[in-house]
């Protein structure tokens, strides 16, 4: 549900080369299902201590394989082709150079092992691995020195120290390990997350890694998760994001910002409270001078998600904190002091774009290092105060970027898509503005089809975001595209509840789902109508996460659409309660459902499922704890008894968020065939033409 997925769109309006500059001769064609899987997709810029170079990974989906695997390259800044660290058939991740420039190190799981850091010389040479931890590496940082490492570990299992012992030395005689795995056994408050399962008591803590001793020293621990690690300038002391304000951390949402001591042996019996705050504090970064941390930071606990998340700094001794972005009311992350500790830099979420911002240490005006319609999904920042950004746009996915210090425009450095994109014919959006009901004005990104005659209606596709709180922002969507292909105009609002409109925006649908937002949705489709764009008569609505709830509550108040498709949506809410993993969540926001009944009630699509006549296709994953496919379920078999026209498809093995590729292949081939038949009314089945089809039940009035 609050799954935030950076979904996005929109004419790119900064000077970075257009697709028309870079396309070939051949005349280009309309995307298809299939060039999803030749997308790859760009991450994770480093940029190299001399400013030389930027290592990133690229993901690449194996359609033929039905996996995922993801490589790490290497680009000059000076541009030119592109270097592969890694070689094809093993995943590699979280890239990051060595202080000192003469290593890079990564994040693998090789030969059906645990993640461990792997080295690669730069000098030349294999890749070597560096840590041999019995249940893997979560997460690392070099220290400023490069001679250690802080390692995120999660506490092991007994049957992983049980492995690790027999590595170094087979047991005689040692039982057979079982094959019914033993019951889970379960205390905490918080005992479920989406693409985990069950929760134990196993917590994530700090460890420091000697390279040249090859030893490992545990820096904290507790019944408390500890991430987020960050060297002081000096090497001496660590921050770290941690829940430890409280008796219980799963009952809250507290996390603060502490600092241990790099050297310290007693398991962080001795910590530093840098952050008091009750809302959750994180993403710590220090001044180069050591003496102040930057974090974001939430101001309203009651707000919890709908809150604004604000810009901070805070003495690294501990001490009063100062809040920078206060006026500016936006959504910021991934905060990092410049060189000389003047400005601040990040990235804001705001009027449907991200943006990387600066403001002075001190607070002050903001300002845009890279600006514009597009989208800065995530940066490196040099020590000359230049930056390698990952940016995509409407008509571009994400590539590495390179703004030098000084410069005003950033250059691209990769083409890892560019072959495909030469072929590609593409449709255009538009970042529209209209207004609500009750005169709120919204905004959204409209895209038309190919070949989009003006004055001519059409069949229109509403596609409501996931989140709730969350935005579109003009990045590469292939979704959208594949629906424009496809002669449809495609409609992504992004209506209260939305980030990057403000925190009165955003907490407009507290604990009141499906009418403010759905004021704003329909809002979209009047303004199409009015426009001459949407046929009236050929409206179809789906959605994924909050995107499904959406559409239930869409097709629950309106008869308008033709046809809807429901991804990983609620329906009786209090049967979620304990079944997905947001106790807290719902608690803070609606009550315990014992108390508040009707309140659980109202948000619950479930009960005004006898007004839907709209033909509705619901999906999800088996293994989703997120959303549980519990919904789609209890939808599905409402409508099914109700004599109602409606399909139920489940995805094994996949969780909120699915990877697998023939089953991504298979819901896309689905979303076009279910519109295709109910929305444009076309004669072939409303499933895809390999799957047998069942007669279809009645719509009933």
């Amino acid at each position: 549900m609050k799954f935030h997925v950076r979904l996005s769109l929109v004419l790119f309006l900064v000077a970075i080369p257009t697709l028309a500059q870079e396309t070939s001769q051949k005349s280009p064609r309309p995307i298809t299902i299939d060039d999803f899987f030749q997308i790859r997709d760009v991450s994770q810029p480093e940029l190299s201590p001399d400013g030389q170079w930027v290592a990133y990974a690229v993901r690449t989906r194996m359609l033929k394989e039905d996996k995922n695997e993801q490589r790490l390259w290497m680009i000059s800044t000076q541009g030119g082709d592109a270097i592969p660290l890694t070689a094809e058939g093993v995943s590699s991740s979280h890239v990051r150079w060595s202080p000192d420039g003469k290593y890079l190190s990564f994040l693998s799981a090789r030969d059906g092992g645990k993640a461990q850091i792997w080295l690669l010389d730069r000098r030349g040479g294999e890749a070597v691995r560096l840590t041999d931890t019995a249940q893997g590496v979560d997460d690392f940082e070099w220290s400023p020195d490069s001679t250690r490492l802080v390692l995120i570990l999660r506490d092991p299992k007994p049957e992983d120290l049980e492995a690790a012992k027999s590595k170094e030395k087979p047991a005689a005689g040692a039982p057979a390990k079982p094959k019914t795995p033993p019951p889970f056994v379960i205390d905490r408050l918080q005992f479920k997350r989406d693409t985990v399962g069950y929760l134990d008591r196993r917590r994530t803590h700090l460890y420091v890694f000697n390279i040249a001793a090859k030893t490992t020293t545990q820096i904290t621990s507790g019944d408390f998760d500890d991430n987020e690690p960050a060297w002081s300038p000096d090497g001496k002391s660590l921050a770290f994001t941690s829940n430890r304000s409280t008796p219980d951390p799963d009952g809250t949402r507290d996390s603060n910002i502490w600092v241990v001591a790099a050297d310290n042996t007693d398991k962080g019996a001795r910590l530093t409270q840098i952050t008091t705050n009750p809302s959750p504090d994180n993403q710590p970064a220090w001044s180069p001078d050591g003496k102040w941390i930057t974090y974001v930071t939430e101001l309203d606990p009651h707000l919890f998600y709908y809150s604004t998340q604000h810009l901070a700094v805070a003495p690294a001794t501990g001490g009063e904190a100062k809040v920078l972005t206060a006026a500016f009311d936006r959504s910021v992350h991934r905060p990092r002091f410049s060189s000389d500790g003047q400005y601040i830099y990040f990235t804001a979420e705001d009027d449907g774009t991200l943006n990387l911002c600066r403001i002075a240490a001190t607070g002050g005006e903001i300002t845009r290092s890279i600006g514009g319609r597009l989208t800065v999904a995530n940066y490196s920042l040099g020590k000359d105060g230049s930056f390698a950004a990952q940016v995509s746009t409407v008509d571009r996915a994400d590539e590495i970027f390179f703004l030098p210090a000084g410069a005003k425009e950033p250059k691209r450095l990769t083409k890892t898509n560019d072959a495909l994109f030469s072929q590609l014919r593409l449709a255009q959006a538009e970042y529209v503005h209209f207004k609500s009901k009750d005169g709120t004005s919204v905004a959204g990104y409209l895209y038309k089809p190919l070949d989009y005659a003006p004055g001519k209606k059409i069949p229109t596709l509403l596609n409501p975001h996931g989140g709730p709180v969350g935005q579109y922002t003009p990045s590469f969507y292939h979704l959208a595209q594949l629906y424009a292909a496809n002669g449809y105009a495609v409609l992504l609002p992004n209506p209260r509840g939305s980030s990057g409109y403000g925190q009165k925006f955003c907490a407009a649908i507290y604990a009141d789902w499906g009418n403010k937002d759905y004021q704003d949705d329909m809002a979209m489709v009047d303004y199409t109508v009015a426009q001459g764009i949407a046929d009236p008569d050929k409206l179809g609505v789906g959605g994924w996460s909050y995107g499904g709830i959406s559409t239930d509550f869409i097709i629950a108040q309106t008869s308008r659409f033709k046809a809807a498709i429901s991804g990983a949506g609620v329906a009786l809410l209090t049967s979620f309660y304990g079944h997905d993993h947001y106790q807290r969540d719902y608690e803070i926001e609606l009550g315990y459902p014992w108390d508040h009944q009707a309140v659980w009630d109202k948000i619950s699509p479930f009960y005004k499922v006898k007004n839907i006549t709209t033909p509705t296709l619901f999906m999800g994953g088996d293994i989703d704890w997120n959303v549980p496919i519990l919904g789609s379920e209890q939808m599905y078999q409402a409508m099914k008894s109700l004599g109602r026209t409606t399909e139920l498809v489940v995805y094994p093995g996949e969780y909120h968020g699915f990877t697998t590729p023939s089953h991504i292949k298979d819901r896309l081939e689905r979303f076009l065939a279910w519109y295709a038949h109910y929305v444009k009314g076309d004669s072939a089945p409303a499933r895809p033409p390999e799957q047998p089809a069942a007669p279809a039940a009645k719509p009933t009035s």
